[in-house]
């Protein structure tokens, strides 16, 4: 689709002279892809293999853990599913009844964390700088905040905008956003599609202050999709997710335009998000082959800049945090480091005992004071739960293993 305002953007199938639509998805050329890729037109629904669809009680092996009322902890926190992996072996997970351990689920910002480990593999193979201008990949964003701002003034949301996360608030920018990206219903004055959104934002110009805004992965995503000529879940695929060894297609939503929601719209098993985290703690090598360098790891575990951070609701439960590349730092003694999404979507990383924790929920809201310290303390625990554990590192996978990691990569 070429856009007057946005430029070209990568088609929906090779050849495409146009994006197919409601009206036209039925009729050729485009239904020889849609019939194909019904999803991404018309709301779908799984005919599930099992019946009944899922199990009617909450299946949990914790016991390894010896953590005391755990199982209650996870339903207080409106757990759906709960992994840890230690090295390459499932020690302890955890489904709430009616999720099964093979069920995709959204995990929200996590999202974001993944877009930053494609741009990362983008920088590896030297098609991104990060010190180059945003808008040196993205002309279409010239007059807007992102006119100045360098690639790695995105990564680090260190870029003042004028937007609004308030995610309850019809009139904030996330709202907007969300519309834009088709999770919302349209308003009218709505832009068309999640690129052109991009193009109203403004702010006042000022960098190095850290200020959390969803805009900016997907500014990410669309300096991905110019580089690479492919559509953002083309190359989350071919960077990151094919080379993971995962059990699961994983899924995305995407807009009016086909653009993927890179900053929350990626839905995958529990298992498959620990495959994330295994990668990071492998240095950023997976089953299928590198994703990103070993020093781009080595700068998200070592932490971003603290005296950045000034979101006070996370320096209250990590004082030295800082975010960094898409994820965030805690800065403790631990070196925690993890992926966060609103409702409850962790992907923790546990360096200290090489230990990947999933917990993935469903918080009546979608942010909470009471629920992140609730889950803050609950990974904590976790974490130096698995300080008492020996695993078997010369024991052959079994049932409860993930992937088919080589000791090379589970070093």
């Amino acid at each position: 689709m070429t856009s007057p305002t946005t430029g070209a953007h990568p088609a929906r199938y090779p050849g495409a002279a146009e994006q197919p639509t409601l009206d036209t998805w039925q009729v050729g050329p485009h239904n020889r892809w849609t019939f194909a890729h019904l999803g991404e037109i018309v709301p779908t629904a799984a005919i599930t293999r099992r019946f009944p669809a899922t199990p009617v009680r909450a299946a949990e092996r914790l016991d390894a853990l010896e953590l005391p009322a755990l199982a209650q902890r996870l339903e207080a926190s409106y757990t759906d599913a709960f992994l840890v992996l230690h090295r390459n072996e499932v020690i302890a997970e955890y489904y709430r009844p009616g999720f099964a351990p093979d069920d995709l689920h959204l995990v929200m910002s996590v999202s974001k964390s993944m877009c930053g480990l494609v741009l990362g593999a983008l920088v590896g193979s030297g098609d991104i700088v990060t010190s180059a201008r945003v808008v040196d990949y993205v002309p279409e964003l010239a007059g807007s905040a992102y006119d100045g701002p360098t690639v790695q003034h995105v990564l680090d949301m260190a870029i003042h905008l004028d937007y609004s996360e308030d995610y309850m608030d019809p009139s904030s920018e996330v709202q907007t956003h969300d519309r834009s990206s088709g999770w919302r219903t349209r308003q009218s004055a709505d832009p068309a599609d999640t690129y052109a959104f991009l193009t109203t934002l403004t702010g006042n110009g000022t960098v190095g202050s850290f200020q959390y805004c969803s805009a900016n992965t997907d500014v990410l995503a669309w300096i991905i999709e110019r580089v690479t000529g492919l559509r953002y879940s083309d190359a989350l695929s071919k960077y990151l997710w094919s080379k993971l060894d995962a059990g699961r297609d994983a899924t995305i939503t995407v807009d009016p335009a086909g653009f993927g929601f890179a900053n929350g719209g990626v839905s995958c098993t529990a298992r498959d998000l620990a495959r994330v985290g295994r990668l990071m703690l492998d240095g950023g090598k997976g089953p299928g082959g590198r994703v990103v360098s070993a020093g781009w790891v080595r700068s998200i575990l070592d932490g971003g800049d603290p005296h950045a951070m000034a979101d006070s609701s996370y320096t209250a439960l990590h004082p030295g945090g800082s975010y960094t590349r898409q994820w965030w730092c805690t800065g403790n003694e631990r070196g925690n480091v993890t992926g966060i999404g609103i409702h409850g979507q962790y992907l923790w990383l546990d360096p200290t005992t090489d230990t990947v924790i999933v917990k993935l929920s469903t918080w009546p809201e979608p942010d909470s004071d009471h629920f992140h310290e609730l889950d803050n303390q609950l990974l904590l625990d976790v974490s130096h739960a698995v300080d008492h554990i020996t695993a078997d590192h010369g024991a052959r996978y079994d049932a409860n293993t993930v992937g088919t990691e080589s000791k090379e990569n589970a070093a």
